[in-house]
C-alpha cells in the first residue's frame, strides 16, 4: 500500500485525556480515533491487526470443532427476561424501545440469543455437543469508560457457547477452549497468566480469566513466586494455619473510645495489635443481612462473602441500614449482644483470638477481652478474607505474590443456568427431556489489540509482533525527487508485494525526519531506508525491535527481511 493513499494520521503531542501507553500510542501513531466517550473508529491500521488477531482466534477456535455464526445485536427483551437478566443486569445493558414501544437491548452478551436458537434447532443427545462462535461488536453502557480500547461502551468481543447432554462433556470441551484461549494469547506473543476467577453475573462455576500482566491493570493477580498457580485476588483461598495464644479469658469490658472509629484509631487507643481486634462489617446478601467478622488486619472479601451464603448479590450495607440493624455508627460494632435473627459467620481467623476488641454496638464504645464463643457465637466459619502478599500459595508450592492484570478472556461452565430459565431441553437416550448443559467462552478482540500496543511499545512508539503488525515491510525512500530512490523503492515494493510481503511505501513529499518518526511509532517491525546508495542499489535495512540497521544489496533484501520476520 502506498501512504499516499491510506489514511494514518499520526499525531506529535500526546493527547490529554489519554493515561495508558496503548491508548496514546494508539491515538498518535492513527490506528484509532474517539468518536463519544467510549466509543472509537478503527482506522486502516488498527483494522488490519484487528484481523490478523480475529484470523488467529478463528484458527484456535477450528481446532477446537467450533464453528462460526453471526447473530444480531438488537435483542428483544422478551429473551432476557425469560433468563431473568432484564431486571439483574444492571445499567451497562443499553436498553431502548422500538417504534411501536417494544423494549430491546443492544447486545453485552449472547447467552440469551444462543440458547434461544439452539432450544428451538437441536431436540436430540445426538446432536450434542454443539460449540458455536462469533465475532461481534458488543455495547455496554460503561459508567465510566476509561483507558481507551481497555473499557469501552462499545467494543468487539469473540463469543463462543457450547451444549452438552453430560458434564464430562462440558469438562472436555472447556479444556479445549482453555487451550484454544492459550494459544490464541501465546501467538499474540502476550505475557499472561489464566486466573482462577468468580463468574459475577454469567453465572455458574468452574471460571478462569486469561490476564496481560500489565502495571495499569484493573484485577490483582495472586500467584505463587514457584509454581503455576494463578486466581484473581477475589478467588484465592487462603490455607493459613492460626494460632490461638495461650492465654488466660479475662472478664469482658465495656470502655469510652470516644471518636476511635478504624481498626488503626482503636488498637492504637487501646493500646493492642489490630490483629487483636475484630473488623465487623454488615453486608446486605439478596434480601437479608448478615454480620460478618475477620481479624483486624485483614480485609472481608465480599465475593467468598457471597459464595459462602450461595446469594446472588452482596453488598455492603449503607451507614443507614447498619445503623437502623446494629444501633450504632460504623466503627461502633461488634458482634457481641447483637439483637434479632442477624446471621453472624467469620473468618478463620476469629477463630485465633483472645481477650480480643470489638465494637460494642453503641457510639463511641468498644468491649475488650472479648472471646469468641463465649461471648458471642458465629453461625458458620469460613475462609472470607482477601490472601496476603506472603500468605503460602494455596497449592502448597512458594509464597504468594501480587501483579496486576487486564482481562482479556474468560471461560465459563454455566451448567443449566440458562437451558432451565429459557426452557433449552433435549431427549436424552431413554428418551427423557433434559435441561441442556452449557458453557460459555469470551474474548476481548479489541481489548487484544491495545493488551498488545500495552505490552509492545518503546521510548518512540509501538514495536509490533511480526505476525500482528499492520504490514510487516515499511519502504522509505529519502527524497520522492531523487529519481533512483523513486525508482528503486517501486522496484522493491512490487518485487516484495509479489513475494506475498505486506508492504507499506512511504511516498509522501515528507522530511526524511518525518518520514524516519512516523515509522517508528506505527511501529512496522522491518523498515527500508532507500537513500543516498540507491544508484548502487544499497538500502538500510532497520530491525523495529532492537533498533539494529544493516546495510544490503537488493539481490540480499528478501533474504534479510525473512530472517528478521522469522526472529
Amino acid at each position: 500500500m502506498k501512504q499516499s493513499m491510506t489514511l494514518i494520521p499520526t499525531l506529535r503531542e500526546v493527547p490529554a485525556d489519554a493515561d495508558t501507553k496503548s491508548h496514546q500510542l494508539l491515538l498518535r501513531a492513527g490506528f484509532i480515533r474517539q468518536n463519544s466517550s467510549g466509543v472509537y473508529s478503527y482506522l486502516p491500521l488498527a483494522k488490519k491487526v484487528l484481523h490478523k488477531i480475529e484470523t488467529i482466534i478463528r484458527e484456535e477456535m477450528d481446532n477446537a470443532s467450533a464453528v462460526e455464526l453471526f447473530m444480531p445485536a438488537l435483542q428483544q427483551a422478551e429473551l432476557w427476561q425469560e433468563s431473568g437478566r432484564w431486571y439483574s443486569y444492571g445499567p451497562e445493558l443499553m436498553r431502548l424501545k422500538d417504534r411501536n414501544e417494544r423494549d430491546f437491548a443492544l447486545g453485552a452478551t449472547h447467552e440469551e440469543v444462543i440458547t434461544s436458537i439452539i432450544r428451538d434447532e437441536v431436540k436430540s443427545y445426538k446432536r450434542l455437543p454443539l460449540a458455536l462462535y462469533q465475532i461481534q461488536t458488543k455495547f455496554r453502557d460503561e459508567k465510566r469508560p476509561r483507558f481507551g480500547l481497555l473499557r469501552g461502551r462499545e467494543f468487539i468481543m469473540k463469543d463462543a457457547y457450547s451444549f452438552h447432554s453430560d458434564f464430562d462433556s462440558l469438562d472436555e470441551v472447556y479444556q479445549k477452549m482453555y487451550n484454544a484461549y492459550s494459544a490464541v494469547f501465546r501467538r499474540c506473543g502476550l505475557n499472561f497468566r489464566a486466573v482462577i476467577a468468580d463468574s459475577g453475573a454469567m453465572g455458574g462455576k468452574d471460571t478462569h480469566e486469561f490476564m496481560v500482566l500489565s502495571d495499569i491493570g484493573e484485577d490483582t493477580i495472586a500467584y505463587s513466586d514457584t509454581s503455576d498457580y494463578a486466581a484473581n485476588i477475589e478467588m484465592a483461598p487462603v490455607t493459613a494455619e492460626y494460632t490461638r495464644k495461650n492465654e488466660e479469658q479475662k472478664e469482658l469490658e465495656k470502655v469510652l473510645t470516644e471518636n476511635q472509629k478504624t481498626i488503626e484509631e482503636v488498637s492504637s487507643y487501646l493500646n493492642t495489635a489490630p490483629e487483636n481486634c475484630i473488623k465487623s462489617l454488615v453486608f446486605k446478601a439478596d434480601d437479608q443481612y448478615v454480620l460478618a467478622l475477620v481479624r483486624g488486619d485483614f480485609e472481608i472479601n465480599d465475593i467468598k462473602l457471597k459464595n459462602l451464603l450461595e446469594t446472588s448479590v452482596v453488598e455492603l450495607a449503607s451507614p443507614a441500614e447498619t445503623k437502623k440493624i446494629i444501633g450504632s455508627e460504623i466503627g461502633s460494632i461488634g458482634p457481641v449482644h447483637v439483637e434479632g435473627d442477624l446471621e453472624i459467620v467469620a473468618d478463620y481467623s476469629i477463630q485465633s483470638i483472645v481477650n480480643g476488641v470489638c465494637g460494642a454496638n453503641e457510639d463511641n464504645y468498644h468491649f475488650i477481652n472479648v472471646n469468641p464463643e463465649r461471648d458471642f457465637t458465629v453461625s458458620r466459619y469460613a475462609d472470607l478474607r482477601f490472601i496476603e502478599e506472603g500468605d503460602a500459595s494455596p497449592d502448597g508450592n512458594g509464597v504468594i505474590k501480587f501483579a496486576k492484570g487486564i482481562e482479556v478472556g474468560h471461560v465459563f461452565k454455566l451448567g443449566t443456568r440458562y437451558s432451565e430459565a429459557m426452557n433449552a431441553a433435549f431427549l436424552d437416550e431413554n428418551g427423557r427431556s433434559q435441561a441442556m448443559i452449557m458453557g460459555c467462552y469470551g474474548i476481548g478482540v479489541s481489548r487484544t489489540l491495545a493488551a498488545v500496543a500495552e505490552q509492545f511499545n518503546d521510548e518512540n512508539g509501538l514495536v509490533w509482533p511480526a505476525n500482528l503488525a499492520p504490514y510487516q515491510v515499511h519502504i522509505i525512500p529519502v527524497n520522492m525527487k531523487d529519481e533512483a530512490q523513486k525508482g528503486l523503492a517501486e522496484e522493491l515494493y512490487q518485487e516484495l508485494k509479489a513475494s506475498g510481503i505486506e508492504v507499506l511505501m512511504d511516498d509522501r513529499q515528507e522530511r526524511p525526519g518525518v518520514k524516519f518518526a512516523d515509522s517508528d511509532l506505527i511501529g512496522i517491525p522491518v523498515r527500508i531506508t532507500v537513500g543516498k546508495k540507491a544508484a548502487e542499489g544499497i538500502v538500510e535495512i532497520k530491525d523495529r525491535k532492537n533498533g539494529e540497521v544493516i546495510e544490503s544489496d537488493k539481490a540480499q533484501i528478501k533474504e534479510v527481511i525473512s530472517k528478521l520476520l522469522t526472529v
